[in-house]
C-alpha cells in the first residue's frame, strides 16, 4: 500500500514537473510569436504599396505663331495663330519594385533598392484664334506644325531636375507610414542604397 502511495506521489511530481514544463515553454514561444506578428504587421503594409504618384504639377502658356510672304524684302501677307498650352506634369514611383527585407529577430528593415522616379509629361494644345487671310491661307499643315512646335516648347519648360528632387522628398514623406509603423515596433531602419541618408533617414 506504501509502495502506492509512493508510485502515485512520484507521478504526480512527473506530472507537475511536466506541466510547469510546458507552461514555461509555451512563455517564452510568446516573443516568437511578437516576432512573426510583427513581420506580417510589416510586410503586408509594405505590399499594399503599388505605383504612387508622388508630385502633380500643370502649367499653362499662351504663344502667338506669324506666318507671311515677303517680296524683294517686304512683307506682303500675314497671318497668325494663337495656342493656349496645357501641360500635366507627374512624378510616380513603382513602388513593386522597392526591395525591403524585414529581419524580425534583429528587428531591422533594411531597404536594399529603390526604384527611379518616373516623369510624364503630357502637353495639350488647343488653337485659340486664327488670323486668316484670303490670299494666305492657314493649312492644316501648317495648324500641326504650330501645334507640334508649341508641344515641344511646353515638354522644355518643365525642370525635370527639379522634378526629380521634389519627387523623392514627397516620396520619402509617403514612406513614413512604414518607417512610422517600423519605429512603432522597435525595429530600426538601414538604408543600404544610399538614396535616402541625404534626407535624414
Amino acid at each position: 500500500m506504501r509502495n502506492y502511495k509512493v508510485i502515485l506521489s512520484f507521478a504526480a511530481g512527473i506530472l507537475a514537473m511536466l506541466i510547469l514544463f510546458f507552461g514555461l515553454k509555451s512563455c517564452f514561444n510568446l516573443g516568437e510569436k511578437t516576432e512573426k506578428s510583427d513581420y506580417y504587421i510589416l510586410t503586408n503594409q509594405i505590399s499594399k504599396m503599388n505605383k504612387m504618384v508622388v508630385m502633380e504639377q500643370n502649367v499653362s502658356s499662351m504663344q502667338k505663331t506669324k506666318m507671311g510672304y515677303e517680296v524683294f524684302g517686304k512683307e506682303v501677307s500675314n497671318n497668325s495663330i494663337i495656342t493656349y498650352t496645357k501641360t500635366n506634369a507627374q512624378v510616380s514611383y513603382d513602388l513593386n519594385k522597392m526591395k525591403i527585407e524585414v529581419d524580425s529577430i534583429n528587428k531591422k528593415l533594411v531597404i536594399t533598392e529603390l526604384p527611379d522616379a518616373e516623369i510624364r509629361i503630357t502637353p495639350s494644345v488647343e488653337i485659340q484664334s486664327l488670323d486668316d487671310s484670303f490670299f494666305n491661307r492657314i493649312s492644316e499643315k501648317d495648324i500641326k506644325n504650330v501645334t507640334q512646335k508649341a508641344k515641344e516648347t511646353a515638354v522644355k519648360s518643365i525642370n525635370e531636375n527639379q522634378l526629380r528632387t521634389e519627387g523623392r522628398k514627397q516620396l520619402m514623406e509617403n514612406l513614413n507610414n512604414i518607417f512610422v509603423l517600423a519605429k512603432a515596433l522597435d525595429y530600426t531602419i538601414e538604408d543600404e542604397t544610399g538614396k535616402l541618408g541625404v534626407l535624414g533617414l
